[in-house]
């Protein structure tokens, strides 16, 4: 694409202004009721308060959320295509008209909202209209079951910005980016969006788009809440440190992180994302292939297409007032030393590519060091360093199915066999837990879905140091385990279905609970009058009528070897003879 022609004057912020919401201290706040904002809301509220947000300067009233999710426009018809709004618990006690103060997850005063709105909403609707679809395996769509049953809204008056002791020099406000590119002398800005380490391709794309338009380079990693299981916002932030430092120009390259909560909502987000460039001063925005893609979806296929979000972008960029730069795929030519798009290389010519999937497994999980010509030896330095070989790193082992389908067993078992090979295994039964982790928990779907949570997070932690985790919990609903495999991590999390009929399991009831749920003595009890809702698409499901226990538990050890994290021997793929 041609760009050198085009002018662009300084460009406004979008809607005109850029919002502030911040204020002096408000000395009433301490005795007001409180909101504790989750980590997301508290993403949201930061930037609605220094106008990345712009023009919205509150969470989303019902006019503007209605309209969104229909339409991707504000109650006014301006374009903005993702609901921004402040999920609470019906509030008992709070009424419109009264200030209600905002507080972070340490129960310190962020902002004070002045109530004027409380209003419900569904979330199937919202997931199929923002996200095209309620498959749990959505990241937001298994987040958004744990969020309150009502939105709220109202006037905002930010006390305190959300307080953050990592990079400060980088976290600037949209004000700010733009003081400093009107230092450089630049009106033509391209931004560049990206959650992951930058690479030599993505290194010489970023230059090329800045050539292009004759104009500075807004490189604006986001650091808030991403995918889950990306690299760490720390580690990229070196990496993107030591590029700039030492491979971009100075004077035409702005490096500012971006602490926004990603819906990964695919082609609306590549528009949100555009909006929000512009508040930042950015003219042209460049969006590559599957630009904030979820991932795969429960049948295995990508919930969007590679190019939707271009697709999609590319009807509304005039009325943002950002022209995309589309992603050229750029592939490295040995022979010549350099890299080309794809589109104006011969047929015929060698070329050399890896992707991300090759990055993990063939490269960081097998010990083995990136190519100079892939990415500059500094970052493949950090990447070692921070990826040990696959056969190292933490997994979890998730295993349900009913009360009596043989989980426990099985999971006995293969704890045994993981530790003849040398792991350490941390093993979390649902009956366990429930006495020392989860006491004083009852039975109903919010209690169950609390401790199914609590063992998420427990594995979660065990698996990001690198420890391995077995999870043996009946854990009957879907939406609740695919939060479990975000926390955990997608590539680090295995679903087991231990899939026993129900009329077998009651035959094994050795507890009787069954029977008693039959009599009518205990209620709630999944499979007789509560819901088992089975995985979509687990990693491996296992039958214990026709296999026994140690068998199915040889199966999972193979499933291991096969991705890598075990080592194979004779004892672990041999088993017994029967």
């Amino acid at each position: 694409m041609d760009l050198t022609n085009i002018e662009y004057p300084v460009i406004t912020p979008y809607g005109g202004r850029l919002v502030n919401l911040v204020v002096p201290e408000v000395s009433y706040a301490g005795k007001l009721p409180s909101l504790q904002l989750s980590a997301r809301s508290l993403c949201d509220l930061e930037l609605l308060a220094v106008g990345a947000f712009s023009p919205l300067n509150r969470f989303m009233g019902q006019a503007d959320y209605e309209r969104v999710l229909t339409e991707m426009r504000l109650a006014d018809g301006t374009l903005f295509p993702i609901p921004i709004t402040l999920p609470a618990t019906s509030p008992a006690g709070l009424e419109r008209g009264q200030d209600i103060a905002l507080r972070n997850l340490q129960n310190e005063l962020i902002a004070v909202m002045t109530l004027e709105e409380i209003y419900s909403w569904d979330r199937a609707r919202e997931a199929t209209q923002v996200f095209g679809s309620t498959d749990e395996r959505h990241p937001l769509v298994a987040e958004m079951q744990t969020w309150g049953n009502v939105y709220v809204s109202g006037r905002l008056r930010v006390v305190h910005l959300p307080r953050h002791y990592d990079f400060i020099d980088l976290r600037r406000t949209p004000s700010d980016v733009r003081d400093i590119f009107a230092r450089l002398g630049y009106s033509n800005i391209v931004a560049f969006q990206t959650r992951n380490p930058i690479h030599r391709a993505h290194e010489e794309l970023t230059k090329r788009a800045a050539a292009a338009i004759n104009g500075a380079l807004l490189i604006h990693p986001v650091i808030g809440m991403t995918k889950p299981g990306d690299i760490d916002h720390y580690t990229r932030v070196r990496i993107y440190k030591v590029l700039v430092d030492k491979y971009y120009d100075a004077q035409r390259t702005v490096l500012s992180l971006l602490p926004l909560a990603m819906r990964m909502a695919g082609p609306r987000e590549a528009i949100w994302h555009s909006i929000i460039r512009r508040n930042y001063g950015a003219t042209h925005f460049i969006v590559g292939r599957d630009h904030a893609g979820p991932g795969i979806n429960s049948e295995g296929r990508p919930f969007y297409g590679p190019y939707d979000a271009q697709e999609l972008l590319s009807r509304y960029e005039k009325e943002i007032g950002v022209q995309m730069v589309p992603f050229q795929e750029l592939v490295y030519l040995p022979t010549e030393a350099r890299y080309e798009e794809t589109d104006k290389v011969a047929a015929g010519t060698i070329t050399a590519s890896i992707s991300g999937t090759q990055v993990r497994t063939d490269y960081l999980g097998k010990g083995n060091r990136l190519p100079d010509w892939f990415t500059r030896p500094e970052i493949a330095t950090i990447l070692a360093e921070l990826s040990p070989p696959t056969h190292q790193t933490g997994f979890c082992i998730w295993f349900t199915g009913l009360s009596g389908a043989g989980k426990s067993t099985i999971a006995d078992i293969l704890a045994v066999l993981l530790m003849e090979q040398g792991r350490q295994v941390t093993l979390l039964d649902g009956d366990v837990v429930r006495t020392h982790l989860s006491k004083g928990l009852g039975f109903s779907k919010e209690d169950r879905d609390t401790n199914i949570r609590r063992i998420g997070f427990v594995a979660s932690e065990i698996v990001r140091h690198q420890g391995v985790v077995i999870c043996a919990a009946v854990s009957p609903y879907r939406a609740t385990r695919n939060e479990c495999r975000a926390a955990v991590g997608p590539d680090q999390f295995i679903e087991v279905f231990v899939d026993t009929p129900l009329e077998i399991c009651e035959q094994r009831d050795t507890k009787g609970m069954y029977a008693k749920a039959r009599r009518g003595e205990i209620h709630g009890f999944t499979g007789i009058d509560d819901p088992y809702e089975p995985p979509s698409n687990p990693e491996l499901c296992l039958t214990t009528t026709d296999c026994g226990p140690e068998d199915n538990a040889r199966r999972i050890v193979r499933l291991l070897i096969e991705r890598g994290f075990l080592g194979s021997s004779k004892t672990e793929t041999k088993g017994r003879d029967h």
